[in-house]
């Protein structure tokens, strides 16, 4: 333990609970980077005893991390745990709500290859059956399409620069978190790191397109993008999508959009308070009825949502579906040639998303992704 201590510095989670976070709703302080950052040096070294480990987690839930606390375990995360692998394409980076899907339709996979199709290249990640919900992820709905998921980093990006989509398995370049997987599926709620784990970022990708549950937090995430150390996104944008996830919804859909420059620029001010780094964030409400879409978000549920997933997903590469499947697949493959700034407006991403849908260049990215 002595050892330990020198190590890591002056702050085991068991004193960083008893005087700083864990003393209650009321008289919970914040913690400062530093103490952050050593907690999640010392979890991710397996220090704690799954106690203390767990009172800690949450601890952090009760009283709610600040962006700077965030910022500090994602910059240990990436330092300590992340494997990057960059590719030569600028890829938009999709880093979805990782507990998955119930009951809807995960869009995000045909919305990435159609988009990969148009000329916009999408990395996408997730785990395996995460907790706490341990639904339907990205992995699970590329599997029952027939791609090969189980992937180094360095297969990963080989993937993007060859079919302009690719997919990073949390396991492999995230060793460190997967490694806190059983601990977690013991707490039986969110953590802390089901946040920071969906901006790992393992392309070092400069756009990155995420989703969140209220607008604050949305403008937390920012925050966090902001003052992270490790972090080198210029643009994000977030969905209040559908379950948590990266996918508009039907009728109304809240959009928080971010811009490095502007937010730099806002902190930077004399009172130097780096909280307000993306307190002047872009949000916006989209409706899909204004593109031509009449749809409810039951129109969109699903019995099983890792097979009827993926073949929504292969029927709409393949032309084969006009309906609201087709649709919210090619809006979501919008937005993400939008986030790259490679098309203007929606209207435009819309008309391109079609298009490579009708040629038959979205279904021969699946194809190439099969054969990778």
């Amino acid at each position: 333990m002595t050892q330990t201590t020198r190590e890591f510095g002056e702050w085991p989670l068991r004193r960083l609970l008893t005087a700083v976070v864990g003393s209650g709703p009321k008289s919970a302080e914040d913690m400062d980077r530093k103490q952050a950052r050593e907690a999640f040096q010392r979890i991710l070294a397996g220090e704690p005893d799954d106690t203390t480990l767990g009172a800690f987690w949450l601890a952090n839930r009760w009283k709610r991390n600040t962006p700077e606390e965030l910022a500090a375990y994602t910059d240990v995360m990436r330092k300590e745990s992340v494997v990057t692998a960059e590719p030569e394409a600028d890829p938009v980076d999709c880093g979805a709500n990782y507990d998955g899907k119930h009951s809807s339709a995960l869009l995000g996979v045909g919305a990435g290859i159609v988009a990969a199709a148009a000329g916009t290249p999408v990395v996408v990640h997730s785990g395996d059956r995460v907790p706490t919900q341990k639904a339907t992820a990205y992995k699970h709905v590329l599997d029952e399409l027939g791609v090969r998921t189980a992937l180094e980093p360095t297969e990963s990006a080989a993937m993007v620069d060859e079919t302009g989509f690719g997919f990073y398995y949390q396991p492999e370049f995230n060793p460190g978190v997967h490694d806190l997987y059983d601990r977690r599926d013991q707490m039986g709620v969110r953590t802390f790191i089901n946040t920071v784990e969906t901006v790992a970022n393992p392309a070092n990708a400069d756009v990155h397109l995420g989703s969140f549950y209220h607008l604050a937090f949305a403008k937390k995430l920012t925050d966090l993008l902001a003052v992270s150390e490790r972090l080198d996104y210029s643009r994000a944008i977030f969905f209040q999508g559908m379950e948590g996830y990266d996918d508009i919804r039907p009728g109304y859909t809240k959009v928080a959009e971010w811009n490095e420059s502007e937010t730099r620029s806002a902190s930077d001010d004399a009172s130097g308070d780096e909280s307000q780094a993306g307190a002047d964030l872009e949000d916006y409400e989209i409706e899909t009825a204004e593109y031509g879409m009449q749809m409810e978000t039951e129109d969109l549920e699903v019995d099983d949502v890792t097979v009827d997933s993926a073949s929504i997903t292969e029927a709409v590469l393949a032309g084969e579906r006009d309906d609201q499947f087709a649709d919210a697949i090619a809006l979501n493959a919008a937005f993400r040639m939008y986030a790259r700034r490679d098309v203007d407006t929606l209207e435009a991403g819309l008309e391109r998303a079609r298009s490579v849908i009708a040629d038959g260049n979205a279904e021969a990215v699946l194809e190439e992704l099969r054969a990778f």
